[in-house]
């Protein structure tokens, strides 16, 4: 008695369709794990960026008056020099928004001025020069009175302020910080020689402070 033995073809084919899924599999899976490692990458680098260094370079005083009575008021006219320097080699920063002012004895006593949005490169330097005074800004009957006996004295202690938001940007992933410079600087009265007359209206002081930064 014969026996017949029927093969099934669709064995023979079965294996390369198998290995082709399977290599098909592992490409898919190398590329999720490089681009994961990226991202991770890129995410380290964002998170871990240095925040920037910021100078109080001058002030230069226009006004700076105290007046009322009793004493209330602040009218005053400042330009400040400003210097930011990007310390990260390999991402740039965006300032979105940046407000300057004044402050004396945890007390704002010049109105914001806005500082138009830039991009700093790679190490690079950003110098803004902006503004900041007001007329007849009110100010703590107890502040004014201190600001007339320091000015007197030949020297006003102030701080000066940078707040508003930065971001650094690595490839598709952005980080976004607000952004608070602490700036203290002296500003002398009186003294002719520790100042420099600028257009016969203003003196220069050179300050050359280092500003506290927060991000």
């Amino acid at each position: 008695m014969a026996v017949v033995v029927k093969e099934c073809g669709s064995h023979g084919s079965s294996s390369p369709r198998l290995l082709n899924f399977l290599r098909r599999n592992i490409i898919c899976l190398v590329i999720f794990i490089i681009v994961t490692i990226i991202g991770i990458v890129l995410a380290w680098v964002i998170l871990h960026s240095p925040k920037p260094h910021f100078i109080l370079q001058d002030a230069t005083v226009f006004s700076f008056n105290v007046s009322g009575d009793p004493p209330n008021v602040l009218s005053s006219s400042i330009q400040t020099t400003l210097i930011s320097r990007n310390l990260n080699g390999k991402t740039g920063i965006n300032y979105d928004r940046l407000d300057v002012y004044a402050s004396y004895q945890s007390q704002q006593i010049t109105l914001p001025t806005s500082i138009p949005a830039a991009y700093q490169g790679y190490e690079e330097v950003n110098v803004w020069s902006p503004f900041i005074g007001g007329k007849y800004v009110p100010v703590a009957r107890a502040n004014a009175l201190s600001l007339i006996q320091e000015q007197s004295s030949g020297g006003v202690k102030v701080l000066v302020h940078v707040v508003g938001k930065i971001s650094w940007k690595v490839g598709p992933i952005t980080r976004t910080s607000d952004l608070f410079v602490r700036c203290p600087a002296l500003i002398s009265f009186g003294n002719s020689a520790a100042g420099v007359m600028v257009g016969g209206r203003g003196v220069k002081y050179t300050l050359v402070t280092v500003c506290s930064v927060s991000v």
